[in-house]
């Protein structure tokens, strides 16, 4: 698993103070960037080498309102992992366990240039498959 801090700013809330349920997908999405990041992965260089990690598919269940000014955490773990696709289930929560938002991520490598899949790099491939449960 793959813990990620978040805090929630003004800017992620409606007029409520309540986060936007659009901005639970941006959370999501920068935690698996962090993921790469902390693997030592450099998501500029796979796009000059023609590679992009795309979302497929993404089903979120929302369980709390998270608010303006909260600390959280985004909990990701790789669920399915194929040769050019893995699943990501992730969760928003708190530091109590509670759980704000629930996503089921579908991720697709793909050549930018053709837009089809294409094989995860093996040296990603291995450092995922050490995250996979």
């Amino acid at each position: 698993m793959f813990r990620w801090p978040i805090t929630v700013y003004y800017e992620d809330t409606d007029a409520g103070g309540v986060v936007y349920h659009s901005n639970y997908l941006k959370f999501f999405e920068r935690a698996r960037s962090e993921w790469l990041r902390a693997m030592g992965v450099c998501q500029g260089t796979l796009l000059k080498q023609d590679l992009a990690f795309l979302v497929r598919r993404a089903e979120l269940d929302f369980c709390h309102a998270a608010r303006f000014e909260q600390q959280l955490w985004v909990e990701s773990r790789i669920t399915e992992l194929k040769r050019a696709s893995l699943i990501f289930d992730q969760q928003l929560v708190d530091e109590s366990g509670v759980c704000y938002c629930r996503a089921s991520i579908k991720i697709a490598a793909v050549s930018l240039s053709r837009m089809k899949p294409q094989a995860i790099p093996e040296p990603i491939l291995q450092e995922f498959k050490q995250g996979e449960c």
